[in-house]
């Protein structure tokens, strides 16, 4: 496991969060469309995703999944899989084919 690759946050607006951070934080933007949009600081990436598409969760970026991991392929060509700790808080296991 490396380090924590972003935390998500649920919005009404991904498109208008993103341009609240970035204008507020200095953040670039990675990604956007109507469901989410991702963006990149120094130290850590931030999502926004839209309400009841996505979970609110953080994610740690990881070289290689486990057997037991049901991994998905997102829009982005990431590879990630959902899992929860024991109090119930989500967190994704992220693997990118090429850095953004």
């Amino acid at each position: 496991m490396k380090t924590i690759d972003h935390i998500a946050l649920c919005v009404e607006d991904p498109e208008a969060a993103a341009s609240w951070y970035i204008d507020n934080f200095c953040g670039k933007l990675l990604y956007c469309d109507d469901t989410w949009s991702f963006i990149q600081f120094k130290n850590i990436k931030m999502a926004f995703v839209k309400k009841g598409t996505h979970p609110a969760h953080f994610a740690f970026e990881v070289e290689n999944f486990s057997e037991k991991d049901s991994v998905k392929t997102h829009r982005d060509n990431t590879l990630s899989t959902y899992k929860k700790d024991p109090w119930g808080n989500i967190f994704e296991l992220i693997k990118y084919p090429e850095k953004f």
